[in-house]
């Protein structure tokens, strides 16, 4: 097996499993929780928070990753923040890319989750709520179990996305051997360099595997999921 991939590509497609897994884990309190908002509250700037959570869909890659260099890099106000009050540096770092990642893979995140909840019949939650059961219980028992299988297909949006991140990822991070270089990068680093064909077309096909299995395994758990979940 070891012998499928030379070592550089094992690195890469290790950090690249690492950067998407992270990216996907970070987004998915935050996107629960803005997935609700704009699924049920009404509030003034509500079309402005829409509009912000669904920018990386409509800017090019290489804004976005620009957008987060200016802010999150050394001599940005929030990367310099981090950097003197924690000593955390994202710019250049796979924690970056962990970042840029993330936030290319938010909206998609978002959208099924908000589609999910708006699906949700409000009528057992409003018969949960009349049996004296609080927001927070009516939302973890009524509404949680049935919105599993949109959060999980926005999981494994949002993780195919990471996976495939190049123009975000390597503005703000850059295409560092080992450290930012992901299965795009490398990709795109092999078919600058005469003799790459080779490695470029054993990761695009690695790439390939790799989405094909998440898609097959979310297909099997949603529908785990929707079958127990399922009234009888």
């Amino acid at each position: 097996m070891t012998d499928l991939l030379r070592p550089e590509e094992w690195t890469a497609l290790r950090l690249s499993l690492l950067v998407a897994t992270a990216a996907t884990m970070a987004s998915l309190g935050p996107g629960l929780a803005i997935g609700y908002v704009l699924a049920r509250k009404r509030f003034w700037g509500k079309s402005v928070l829409d509009a912000l959570v669904h920018l990386p869909l409509i800017l090019p890659p290489v804004v976005t990753g620009y957008m987060l260099l200016l802010g999150f890099g050394r001599r940005g106000p929030i990367g310099a923040f981090l950097e003197s009050a924690f000593g955390i540096v994202l710019a250049f770092r796979w924690t970056g890319a962990v970042l840029a990642c993330g936030v290319m893979g938010f909206p998609l995140l978002v959208r099924a989750i908000r589609l999910s909840i708006e699906a949700v019949d409000r009528r057992l939650e409003d018969a949960a709520a009349t049996l004296g059961a609080p927001p927070p219980f009516v939302f973890l028992v009524v509404t949680l179990p049935m919105i599993l299988p949109g959060i999980l297909a926005g999981a494994i949006l949002a993780f195919a996305k990471s996976m495939g991140e190049f123009g975000a990822t390597i503005t703000f991070v850059g295409n560092i051997a080992g450290e930012t270089q992901t299965l795009s990068a490398a990709i795109y680093t092999f078919l600058q360099v005469p003799g790459g064909e080779g490695g470029a077309l054993r990761l695009t096909l690695v790439s390939v595997a790799v989405s094909v299995a998440a898609l097959v395994g979310s297909e099997w758990m949603a529908r785990r999921i929707g079958g127990r979940i399922a009234p009888a």
